[in-house]
Order: structure tokens, then sequence, then C-alpha cells
């Protein structure tokens, strides 16, 4: 006899084991979530996507080591009246006598106490109250023991740009320079900047598509050339030649997406692409579409797939049976970076050389930039990019404009606004104000995966599942940094002599980011440091490399083109057509193109 099986007293009963029903769509965990990004969105819309946790975070972060440090209290206090009793001392002097010496001297580059009106009494004591307010400052905001120190450098940056607003140079009653213009113009100075005041809040709050009177595909982007290709993402343009006979071997540019392709090609007399293609180069470049919320799941591998990799099948066409001279420029460099590994893992030989201007590889000091990302922040943007689709043109550029505020704001301010001067435009400006959008989930996935995780050096970066490295890149390489660039500072672009291993020759210019790039032969003031690493050389730090590097006075185009020649066929060419119906690459339409227009 069998017997039937018995159910243990804690065994669940049947209907126990019946699944739950399902909860309703409001209360399940993705819905909180989203009502938190909702909010996150929202609050990113009043701040200019600037999360202000980040920022208290930073300022808990300094108050708190602060308080437990009593020794730097101390210091602090100390400095306090040490700089109260030389500023008191610097100013009954110059009661007396005009001869005494400044005691808290402008930090180099500060051109706001340059006139001379500024070195007269009371004007001089005032400007040397705020001077040593501001390196009071400095110090209080050092780094404390036990400190984050990223969470220091903010700190640090916010202080001295709330004092900057308040510097005795933006304040009309205190600016010497102010009050004698409007003493001798009457205030007639102060009504034209009261009329360029409205015209330039009139310009924003319509969108105004005022370019400075410069005009794409005349003025600027001007070069003759054609489209010959075209997909979502991008247009490829083939630059008319202007030479007879051209080298073998073509050049592809891979511009930065977050701005349009043209800084590259400004007006014709200091166009980079002009340049080129009357050096008898066969030039093609890409020009990115600007995208809109129905291109927010656009990932940063589409604009390496749809973007370099579809442009180089192109160009391949176009001039067969020749390698490919591959050019990037700051995010264009990085993409092309990517690429490139990629390329080698995979064993695609068809590049002659690479070039990087300006670019970032590794970003674990990636420059001013840094102080606005953290985790914190990113996921602040994130939200914002979620519920719009992508990153807003007047979103980013708040934070360019942060980073060098008093020349890129108060100054401009004080000459138009105050002075009543207006700003001669010039085409790097026109270009400047002609901003492009960038897709969420592309945007998300660069700051988190290359300038928040820095994957790309630490051997974390994969494409199509399987990781790169930069040091599979055989190509021989041109990287160029730029000294006082605050994008892409040069010793972080340096850096990718430590995760390379091939022919490279690294050149540092004067300028910033993109000043230092455009850079034409005959510009006043040019000069560049140039320096090559063979395959078998020992890493060189980058100050050692800046002693060691041959110095030389001019602009360093020249040297580059130089060098491209020296990575091609000897005998030039006949130039290649323009485009290749039989490949399916006929022009469709003259440069610059209908993307590099798109509002």
């Amino acid at each position: 006899m069998t017997s039937l099986p018995t159910r243990r007293a804690d065994a669940p009963r049947p209907q126990d084991r019946r699944a739950s029903p399902p909860l309703p769509p409001i209360l399940r965990p993705q819905s909180f979530e989203t009502v938190d990004r909702v909010a996150q969105a929202t609050a990113a819309r009043f701040t200019q996507g600037i999360s202000p946790h980040a920022q208290l975070s930073a300022w808990v972060d300094w108050a708190a080591h602060l308080v437990q440090a009593p020794g730097r209290q101390m210091e602090l206090a100390i400095d306090a009246w040490s700089s109260a009793a030389r500023l008191a001392h610097f100013g009954l002097h110059n009661l007396v006598s005009d001869k005494a010496e400044r005691p808290f001297p402008p930090e180099p580059g500060d051109r706001r106490f340059d006139d001379p009106a500024w070195s007269t009494f009371p004007y001089l004591f005032i400007e040397q109250a705020f001077l040593a307010q501001r390196q009071w400052w400095r110090k209080a905001t050092r780094e404390t023991r036990g400190m984050r120190p990223n969470n220091a450098a903010r700190v640090s940056f916010l202080a001295l740009k709330y004092l900057d607003a308040f510097s005795p140079s933006n304040q009309p009653w205190l600016n010497p320079v102010v009050i004698d213009r409007t003493q001798r113009e009457g205030g007639a100075n102060l009504l034209r900047g009261f009329e360029h005041f409205i015209e330039d809040f009139l310009d924003v709050a319509t969108h105004s598509e005022n370019g400075n009177g410069f005009v794409v595909g005349e003025d600027v982007a001007a070069t003759p050339g054609e489209v010959i290709f075209r997909n979502h993402l991008m247009e490829l343009i083939q630059y008319e030649p202007a030479t007879e006979n051209v080298l073998a071997e073509p050049l592809l540019i891979v511009p930065a997406w977050i701005m349009k392709y043209y800084v590259l090609d400004l007006a014709p007399y200091h166009s980079l692409v002009r340049y080129l293609v009357e050096q008898g180069f066969t030039v093609f470049m890409i020009s990115w579409r600007n995208p809109s919320a129905e291109d927010r799941d656009i990932t940063l591998d589409d604009y390496r797939t749809q973007g370099i990799m579809e442009a180089l099948d192109a160009v391949r066409a176009i001039v067969p049976g020749r390698k490919i001279h591959a050019v990037g420029y700051c995010l264009g460099g990085t993409l092309l970076s990517i690429a490139v590994a990629t390329m080698a893992r995979d064993g695609d030989d068809r590049l002659a050389s690479v070039t990087l201007l300006a670019s970032q590889t590794d970003f674990s000091e990636p420059g001013d930039l840094m102080l606005f990302v953290d985790a914190a922040q990113v996921a602040f943007l994130e939200d914002m990019m979620w519920d719009q689709g992508y990153l807003d043109t007047h979103q980013m550029a708040g934070v360019f404009m942060a980073l060098r505020s008093n020349e890129l704001f108060w100054a401009r301010a004080i000459r138009e606004y105050l002075l009543g001067e207006r700003e001669h435009a010039t085409d790097l400006m026109a270009w400047s104000a002609d901003q492009t959008r960038m897709p969420y989930l592309m945007h998300a996935q660069y700051l988190r995966g290359l300038f928040l995780e820095n994957r790309l050096t630490a051997g974390r970066f994969a494409v199509e599942d399987e990781v790169i490295a930069l040091k599979d890149i055989d190509a021989p390489m041109f990287v160029v940094g730029t000294e006082t660039d605050h994008i892409s500072p040069w010793r972080s672009v340096y850096k990718v002599h430590l995760f390379t291993d091939n022919d490279m020759t690294f050149v540092l210019t004067n300028g910033g980011h993109n000043a230092g790039v455009v850079s034409e032969p005959g510009h006043p003031g040019r000069r560049f440091h140039i320096g090559v690493r063979a395959r078998t050389d020992r890493y060189v730090s980058a100050d050692r490399w800046r002693e060691r590097a041959k110095r030389v006075e001019g602009s360093w185009w020249p040297a580059w083109a130089a060098w491209l020649e020296r990575h091609s066929a000897a005998a030039r060419v006949a130039p290649p057509p323009m485009g290749a119906r039989e490949n399916g690459y006929a022009p469709l339409e003259s440069a610059p193109g209908s993307y590099v227009r798109q509002r």
C-alpha cells in the first residue's frame, strides 16, 4: 500500500505558489524612476544643465574638512590679517606717493586692469582690494587633507567666478574707463550700449539666425567642392583640386560634431581646407547632421560606423588602390582613435597615417571641463537629454562661457553695453555662434564611457562586444596640442604617447583650442614646438619633452603638410574624378551641402 505524501507544516499551500498578480503600471519601479527623471529634467531646464547637487556637495565637502582643520583656519586668519595690513600700508603710501609697488599683482592673462586709468588713486586701491580678496579665496579653497581633489577644484572655480562677477571692472561706478568715457560723451556711450543690449536680447529671444554678416557657402565654408555622399548622420564633401597634379593619397577629415565643420574651412585666407587643396592634397570632409529629438537613440558607435567607416568606403571607391590619411579634430579625433584601433584589431589597413588635432584619448586629466562632470552631474545631464532627446546648443554654450567668463562674457559686456562699442565680427566668432545639438544616447555614452570612466585607455572600451586597444595602431601619427587649451589640455593630449607604440610626431602650438589649430602661415605671433618619437624610444614626460623639443617660429601647417608628403607616394598623379558615379557616389549638390545649414 502506497502512502500519500504528507505536507510539511511550514510548506506553502498550493494557492500560495501561484504568481502574484502584476502591479498596476503606475506602481511599477520603472514608473517611480520616471517621475524622478522628469523632476530632474525639469530642474535642469532652470539651471541650464548644471546639477545643484554636484555644486552643493563640493561646498559641503570643503566646509566639513575646513571645520576639522584648525591649522588651516589659523593659516587663513593670519593670511587675512597680513593681506589687510599690506593693503592698508599700500593705501597710506599712495596718499603721499604713487611709486609704491602693488602688493597683489593680477594673475597672468588677467587683462581687466590693463588700462592706465587703473593706476590712479582711488581706483588703484579698489583694484588691489579686489585682487587681495581673490588671492585669499584661492588659498582658502585649496584642497584640505581628506577632501576629494575634484571638489576642491570645483569650489575654487565657483568662488573665483562669483568674485569675478563683482569685480570693480564690471561696476560702471567703479570702473575709471567707463566713468571717463561717460563724462566725455555725456552718457551717449550708455545709450548706445542700451541699444546693443536690446538688439542682443531680441536676437536671443527670437532665436535670430544672424551670423554676424558671414554667410555659409559664401564668406565661410566656401572652398569649392561637391557633396558626393549622404546618409542620415553625415554628408561627405569632396573638394575640387586646385593644382594640376595631386598627392596620390587622399585626406579624410573628421571634425567634431559639437560644432559645425567649417572651423577648418573659415574665410579663404585662413582656411585649413583651402590650404591643403592648394598644396596638392585631395581633401574629403565629413559634415555632421544637426540632430533633433527624433535622433535621440543614435549611439556613439553609429557615429563611427555611419560616419567614419562609410566615409572611408566612399573615399576608397573614388580613389581606389590608395591608402588614406585620416585627420580628426577635437571629439572627431577621439572618435577617429576608436575607429582606427578597431580597424587595427580587425586587420583593416586602409590608412596611410593618422592626425589628431587637439584631441584627447585619455580623460584622466581633462582640464577645466572636469569641474562640471561627476556622477551626479552626468546623471543630471542624462535626465535632461532623456527628456529633450538631445543636448541643446544654449546648454552647452553656457558651460564653455563659464570656463572663460572674464573673456567671453564680462569683457564683451563692458565693451558693448557700457562703453558702447560693437565688437568687430570675425569668421571665427560667426562659426562659434553656429552651434549644433547632440543626441541623448550618444552624448550619454560619451560622457560616461570616456569622460567619466576613461574606458578607452583603461582597457575597458568595447566595440562590437570586443575591447579595443590604441596600442594596436600601427600607422604613423601626427598629434597637435595647443598651449592654452581649456577643452583638451595639451598635457592630456600628450598622454597618447603612453598608450601607443607607433612612430609619432607631436606638435605643441601656441593659442587655444580653436585659434591654435586655425594657424595659417603668415599669422603674426605664431610658433610651435615639434618632436619625434620612434617606435623604440622610451617615454618622455610632457614637460621634459617641451624642454627638448625644437622651437619653430610661424605656423605648424607647413610642417604637417611636409610630414603628410613624406608618408605619401613620391610621384604625384592626376586629380581623381569628383565622385564615382559607377559606385553610387555621384555628386549630389555643391559644397558646403545641406547639413551645415541646419538649425
